[in-house]
């Protein structure tokens, strides 16, 4: 997937790390929560994008630790990163809600499943903004973060708040 090919590529560009401490980055740094990322994508994208000749590996030792493998981005990927930045930057955005399987569906169950299933959403949606506003204080002088970063929490967060909204809006409708 190339949208995990350049989050690994751009952390790499920024700095040689282990496969474990990219993991490690991604989850502090929240990815997985706005684009589609698991653990061991990680790990398999690595050995991927090392075959492929964009990333290199060299084994580190610090002191007692076992023996990392740690990557880095070669000339071959810098143009590959250049290139995906392209491409992903020109495709058209789309926004997936797994929550919209639900929503088309309402009016196929009776009135109070219905209040009950929007209710469900209206709180996943409220516990998305409480953890999005508690992260974005958190990180809002965190200089490790970059400002694109903090960006991207703010979108989500916009975001969220846009879906309360909406969502609102579909209870009028349909109770």
């Amino acid at each position: 997937m190339a949208t995990i090919d350049l989050i690994v590529l751009g952390i790499l560009k920024k700095q040689p790390l282990g496969a474990y401490d990219l993991q490690k980055l991604v989850e502090y740094r929240n990815i997985s929560k706005w684009v589609k990322i698991s653990t061991p994508s990680i790990y398999k994208k690595v050995i991927q994008l090392e075959k492929k000749g964009y990333i290199i590996s060299r084994i580190e030792k610090e002191g007692k630790m076992p023996e990392k493998a740690v990557y880095s981005l070669t000339e071959k990927g810098e143009q590959q990163f250049e290139k995906l930045m392209d491409e992903l930057s020109c495709k058209p955005v789309n926004i997936f809600l797994d929550f919209n399987a639900v929503i088309v569906n309402l009016e196929n169950i009776p009135l109070e499943s219905r209040k009950k299933c929007l209710k469900n959403i209206d709180n996943s949606v409220k516990q998305l903004k409480i953890y999005l506003e508690n992260n974005i204080n958190l990180k809002k002088n965190d200089t490790d973060i970059p400002v694109t970063g903090r960006a991207v929490l703010q979108q989500q967060y916009v975001l969220a708040q846009a879906i309360e909204e909406w969502l609102e809006s579909v209870k009028k409708t349909l109770e």
